[in-house]
């Protein structure tokens, strides 16, 4: 194999002058977003105003191998990822990256905070079991589970690489509920998941999801997290611990989904500490503020673009 490695970076650094000269459209999707109508030729990105992002990383995958047959080896990730992909279709997720010993998921339209949270939880409770057995069929493996991070905000997205080439092509996801699902995700830890501010902000106010199950006394389930990598007002979040109950899961996972969010049942005591938790401090108050007025600039901005059926 020759290269003219010359020319080629002498024909890069002409492109990028020109993409730089010459800005691409921006065209807003929202409901109407599809990954198989993305441009791949046409200078021209689609727009999304609210996307909400679940990752989910593997923990201690990279010592999974050690000391073990590659067939092993194998059946641990087909389990454990392909285990994580069947639940994430199950929930409607519009697209599905998956990323060797992880990936994430992307959310959008109806009821997307609902069906992200339900999944990432679904996870969650699945990452348990699939813990549990892998230890039993080894001992000797190294403790794991899946890390769980969720995030929101909007997106732009095109497929790059080389036209005509489908192998050579993927979606490009610019905006930040990616990058910042898979910062809440490492600093989780499977016995705990972390979602950014604007998740919790838009799912507060579900006892389905908020509050534990009727098996007890109804408790507040989420305890507040400063997510540290993540630059904004989005670092103020929300940590969970709890799984689906083997009683009440799917009746309160399906109530979710079907746009329920009152409970009876909730004590007055624990609904005052959900609001002391919502309140916070001054430097979370403003945060909360901040990302409404965020959210409310991002809708403007995409409002006024060009809007493409």
């Amino acid at each position: 194999m020759t290269l003219a490695l010359n020319d080629l970076l002498d024909d890069l650094h002409d492109r990028t002058m020109k993409k730089f000269e010459k800005k691409p459209a921006v065209v807003t999707k929202n409901d109407s977003f599809d990954v198989e109508k993305l441009p791949v030729d046409k200078p021209e990105w689609h727009a999304i105003d609210d996307v909400v992002c679940v990752y989910f990383d593997l923990k201690s995958s990279t010592n999974l191998a050690k000391g073990r047959r590659p067939e092993s080896t194998a059946s641990i990730y087909d389990a454990g990822v392909g285990g994580v992909a069947k639940v994430v279709q199950r929930f409607d997720v519009q697209f599905l990256d998956i990323q060797g010993d992880g990936g994430f998921g992307l959310f959008w339209g109806e009821k997307r905070f609902e069906r992200a949270v339900t999944s990432a939880i679904s996870i969650r409770t699945f990452s348990r079991d699939f813990t549990q057995q892998l230890e039993k069929k080894w001992p000797d493996a190294p403790s794991t589970g899946f890390k769980v991070g969720i995030a929101s905000g909007s997106l732009m997205a095109k497929r790059v690489g080389i036209p005509r080439h489908l192998d050579f092509q993927e979606p490009v996801w610019a905006g930040n509920p990616v990058n910042y699902a898979a910062k809440a995700a490492q600093q989780s830890t499977p016995a705990r998941m972390s979602v950014a501010g604007s998740v919790f902000d838009n799912v507060s106010a579900n006892d389905f999801l908020v509050f534990s199950c009727g098996c007890g006394d109804p408790a507040l389930l989420w305890e507040p997290v400063t997510l540290e990598k993540i630059p904004d007002d989005e670092r103020f979040g929300q940590s969970l611990g709890s799984y689906w109950c083997d009683r009440h899961g799917e009746e309160y996972c399906n109530a979710v989904l079907a746009g329920e969010s009152r409970r009876d049942d909730i004590p007055v005591s624990e609904r005052e500490k959900k609001n002391r938790v919502a309140e916070g401090t001054s430097l979370t108050h403003e945060a909360l503020l901040a990302r409404a007025k965020e959210r409310q600039r991002v809708r403007s901005v995409f409002g006024s673009l060009e809007s493409g059926k």
